[in-house]
């Protein structure tokens, strides 16, 4: 049987509805009729592209379950060949035994990502693309969803070509120049060159500004709630969780370890750190959970220091703000349902919310600034955006070249030398989006992937 044809259980493993086994391949018709009986009598082999058939699956005259088996030709397929998908009861041992059964028949069992992998290979999709295929299955928030949909449609693609456009502008301008020093051109001068040169940067730094943003909307930001014992920092734990996380007494100290939870605010998704209170203390168990409560704060993306309004700022409260980088924390004055004592003055550096976490006043403040001290504020999720590392180290290194193609040209460099600086440019989004890649990056994208995408 042909080597080129592969099957697996493209739907998660489980209790459910329906599971699918996808087949995909130039048997991939050939080896579903070895298993599918339609009621109807006739072969899928006789079925048109984007048909259904109901029927039953079978190993010889015993039946395994009834079945729907949905038929397209290549080369309108996800992969780009013939693929069979068949839909079963869902369970995990009926869909094994059905996917078993199929292995039998002349297919072989997929590699994580390979139905993907052959997509790009024939052409449906480009490497950008398919790594947004992974962001669709596995986004946590409306936002994260929409990032990866707006790269699935070609809007990441599509502003890598407008550049490499450029670029290409650009080479052929200095190419040009280069066979004709000597000649008036309006559009082959030093200035024309310097204008190319500096549109191409900003639209890459623009690209490369999305990365962090969007690597926060994607995969959430870990977010430490530090302060002094008693200052609030349970209750909003529990007002941003919406349920009772921690315990919440009036008796300071009641939280002596990290407790933890993951919740949405705005477009941000926040692994939250309710810590114990940040102070001087003798107690050995309190002063296990100061330090715990410090490490998390030196590893976490975004503080939340919760203050108390209500009182005066005393030595405790002033070391606590030594400690902190404005540019990662959010001061939280809470309990502004009492009478306010404390200077506003200390806290000069830094963005301060009011709010009453007992209350639930202030929330909406909080959200906006958290959209805005990660960035996310300022990011459309319908734009493009880069998808991860690869993407964004990508991109860096065109940057890093296109720079350098600058200096060189400006600073009196030969025009080889600056073209050989845009040609690396060149490669570098190329690759990006799967048109200069080699075998090893490729595989290394799809190792990634689940198996049966």
């Amino acid at each position: 049987m042909s080597e080129s044809t592969i099957a697996a259980i493209s739907t998660a493993i489980g209790e459910g509805g329906l599971s699918v086994i996808r087949i995909s391949g130039e048997n991939a018709i050939a080896v579903a009729d070895r298993v599918f009986r339609a009621a109807s009598e006739k072969p899928l082999s006789a079925l048109a592209g984007y048909r259904a058939a109901y029927g039953t699956v079978q190993d010889g005259e015993t039946v395994l379950d009834d079945a729907v088996a949905l038929v397209f030709r290549a080369p309108k397929s996800y992969t780009g060949e013939d693929v069979v998908e068949i839909s079963l009861h869902g369970g995990r041992l009926i869909a094994r035994k059905v996917l078993r059964l199929i292995l039998q028949n002349g297919a072989r069992s997929a590699s994580g990502g390979e139905f993907t992998k052959r997509a790009f290979l024939n052409g449906k999709i480009d490497l950008a693309e398919a790594e947004s295929v992974m962001g669709l299955i596995s986004a946590q928030s409306e936002a994260a969803l929409r990032i990866s949909r707006a790269a699935h449609d070609g809007k990441l693609s599509r502003a890598i070509r407008s550049i490499t456009d450029k670029l290409l502008e650009t080479g052929a301008s200095f190419a040009a120049y280069a066979d004709y020093p000597d000649e008036d051109i309006p559009d082959l001068s030093p200035e024309r060159f310097g204008a190319l040169l500096n549109e191409t940067q900003q639209k890459i730094t623009q690209l490369l500004s999305t990365y962090d943003a969007g690597r926060i909307l994607r995969e959430g930001v870990s977010c430490a709630i530090v302060g002094k014992p008693n200052v609030g920092k349970s209750t909003l734990m529990n007002l941003l969780s919406g349920n009772e996380r921690s315990i919440v007494t009036e008796i300071a100290g009641t939280t002596r370890d990290v407790i933890e939870d993951t919740v949405m605010v705005g477009d941000v998704v926040l692994r939250l750190s309710d810590t114990a209170g940040i102070h001087d203390t003798a107690d050995p168990v309190e002063k296990v959970g100061v330090d715990r409560a410090k490490k998390a704060m030196e590893n976490a993306d975004l503080i939340l220091a919760v203050f108390d309004s209500s009182v005066e700022a005393d030595d405790d409260d002033r070391s606590l703000i030594a400690a902190l980088d404005p540019k990662h924390t959010l001061v939280l004055l809470n309990k502004t349902d009492l009478p306010n004592r404390t200077d506003p003055a200390i806290f000069e550096e830094f963005t301060c919310i009011s709010l009453s976490a007992k209350e639930g006043n202030g929330v909406d403040k909080l959200t906006e600034e958290i959209g805005k001290i990660t960035r996310t504020a300022s990011l459309s999720p319908d734009d493009a955006v880069l998808l991860n590392e690869r993407q964004r180290a990508c991109v860096a290194r065109a940057d890093d070249a296109v720079r350098e193609a600058a200096d060189a040209f400006f600073g009196g460099a030969t025009l080889d030398a600056v073209g050989v600086c845009i040609d690396d440019a060149l490669s570098a989004l190329l690759e990006l989006t799967g048109e200069r890649v080699t075998d090893a990056v490729t595989d290394e994208v799809f190792r990634r992937f689940c198996v049966g995408k």
